[in-house]
């Protein structure tokens, strides 16, 4: 990401307005059939990160072209954004981690998930995320991050509720901990700086911050749930009325994707620098997600409990049956 994700609920105004005011088509702006084999295209705005490679392993191994789409991957800057973009109709399916969906569905935005999209690979100490100190941080465990200024990509999101979770679990105060929102990118450079005393972090920023000496003192997806469903792809609820039998092809293409790249991640680790700039011992080492062809309902519960308890939700409660059918 070049630049700070817009917050969710700084483009909710702008998700709502757009629902409410007749979007266009949900099967305009990308979604048409090509003439002659029926092959229609589909825009999916996605992050352009190691969360999204069995897209483009499915791409590549013909899931898609086998079920008649042709899929057109368009990146944006974070789920935030995709979501008004898939309401819109700007894009037929987006990606979105599971906390951005729950949050957009509270406020009333007509979005549902149709497929798994990436989960925590269960490793404490070596997850796809890790809140990272410097090698000569006081920081030991998640229990000292009490009193500490911790970096997170989006505030009042996945990231900051499950390093609550972190602390809560290793006998912190999580209340002590002080949040503050740095793109991954820059998160590195941050935290090797001293602008902050961690940070929690993606990949690849992980892995390049743990080449400059830093040290992974939690892994909040693993330890709020070895199983956590941490995105998804999605739609809006109009697509999935509309043009039922489209949905249902992707959700096929895209659950044997996630089937194949769990079965070949040597493959899923070089495709990646078909779509990033991830290369050399960066990708070498690079940690990667799980990929299962369904969503863990488990611990989207425990997700959406600690959701509650931070209060993202405005004292309502997400319909995870619906939003995750």
């Amino acid at each position: 990401m070049r630049r700070r994700v817009l917050g969710l609920g700084a483009v909710l105004i702008t998700i709502l307005g757009a629902a409410g005011c007749g979007s266009s088509d949900p099967g305009s702006g990308g979604s048409s059939a090509s003439g002659g084999g029926g092959t229609t295209t589909v825009k999916v705005g996605i992050i352009p990160i190691v969360d999204v490679a069995p897209l483009y392993l499915g791409q590549r191994e013909g899931f898609f072209s086998s079920r008649g789409i042709k899929l057109e991957m368009v990146s944006a800057q974070g789920g935030a954004a995709i979501i008004p973009g898939v309401v819109s109709g700007q894009f037929q399916f987006g990606f979105s981690n599971t906390t951005s969906l729950m949050v957009a569905q509270v406020k009333g935005v007509p979005v549902t998930s149709v497929a798994n999209g990436a989960a925590t690979n269960g490793k404490v100490g070596a997850d796809v995320t890790g809140v990272a100190v410097r090698k000569d941080s006081t920081v030991k465990s998640a229990k000292d991050l009490a009193g500490h200024t911790v970096a997170v990509n989006t505030l009042q999101n996945i990231g900051d509720t499950t390093v609550r979770e972190s602390v809560r679990r290793a006998g912190g105060d999580p209340a002590g901990v002080k949040f503050v929102e740095i793109p991954f990118d820059q998160m590195p450079a941050a935290l090797d700086g001293g602008r902050v005393d961690a940070a929690w972090m993606g990949e690849p920023a992980q892995t390049i911050a743990k080449a400059q000496g830093a040290r992974i003192v939690a892994s909040p997806f693993a330890e709020t749930d070895p199983k956590l469903t941490v995105a998804t792809y999605f739609t809006s609820t109009r697509l999935t009325e509309q043009k039922p039998d489209l949905v249902k092809r992707f959700t096929e293409a895209v659950t044997e994707s996630l089937r194949y790249a769990s079965a070949h991640p040597d493959e899923a680790r070089q495709i990646l620098t078909t779509y990033t700039r991830i290369s050399g011992d960066i990708l070498k080492n690079l940690t990667l997600p799980s990929w299962p062809p369904r969503v863990d309902m488990a611990s989207l519960e425990k997700l959406a409990s600690l959701g509650e308890k931070d209060g993202l939700f405005g004292g309502k409660k997400p319909d995870l049956d619906s939003l995750f059918p």
